[in-house]
């Protein structure tokens, strides 16, 4: 890597730690590229080299996010559920835990809701499939128990990413993998 892309990360890193520190006091149309600027104490003109506006950027780092997420199923696509989707999980851990500031304001009162349906929706289109291979028995309640899953990940995920000092990520893997097959197999 040359020395430019090293400045452009940095100053990118910069802004989403301001953004994420606004959003956590905020609504995302209270925030201006001039308070986010004087934040981070980069000039007006350094955002603009990079960003059209504040609606520009947060597009463009949930875009990340969701573009990180998408690798992971790529490369590790679900099959059957079970012991051997607890790398997914803890991966999934991992690029919170990477990005935490930034998914915890996006998760947060503040965040976009836009930006959590877009998430649900790629590992509800991943992984429903493989639950109902896994789990034919319970086809007809399936979606049911799913989406009380899925709502529980969210909080546990929102909790997890307020908690200091913070669990690692393969200890919520195992957690909610725990959770998840209690709840998928648990006694009717």
């Amino acid at each position: 890597m040359n020395p430019k892309d090293r400045r452009v990360r940095k100053t990118k890193t910069q802004l989403e730690n301001g953004i994420a520190g606004l959003l956590r006091e905020k609504a995302i149309n209270e925030i201006t590229v001039t308070e986010l600027t004087e934040r981070v104490d980069i000039n007006r003109s350094t955002f603009y080299l990079h960003y059209r506006d504040i609606y520009d950027m947060m597009e463009s780092i949930e875009n990340e996010l969701v573009e990180k997420i998408e690798e992971l199923i790529q490369a590790r696509p679900v099959s059957p559920f079970g012991e051997n989707s607890f790398p997914f999980i803890e991966d999934i851990f991992a690029i919170l835990a990477e990005n935490k500031a930034i998914c915890a304001a996006l998760l947060g009162p503040n965040g976009d809701i836009a930006f959590l349906h877009r998430i649900e929706a790629i590992l509800s289109e991943h992984s429903l499939k493989v639950l109902q291979a896994t789990f034919p028995e319970h086809s007809n309640d399936l979606q049911y128990a799913y989406s009380f899953c899925l709502s529980g990940c969210v909080g546990l995920i929102k909790a997890w990413l307020a908690a200091t000092p913070q669990e690692s990520p393969e200890h919520m893997a195992k957690l909610t993998f725990q959770l998840i097959m209690n709840a998928l197999t648990g006694q009717r």
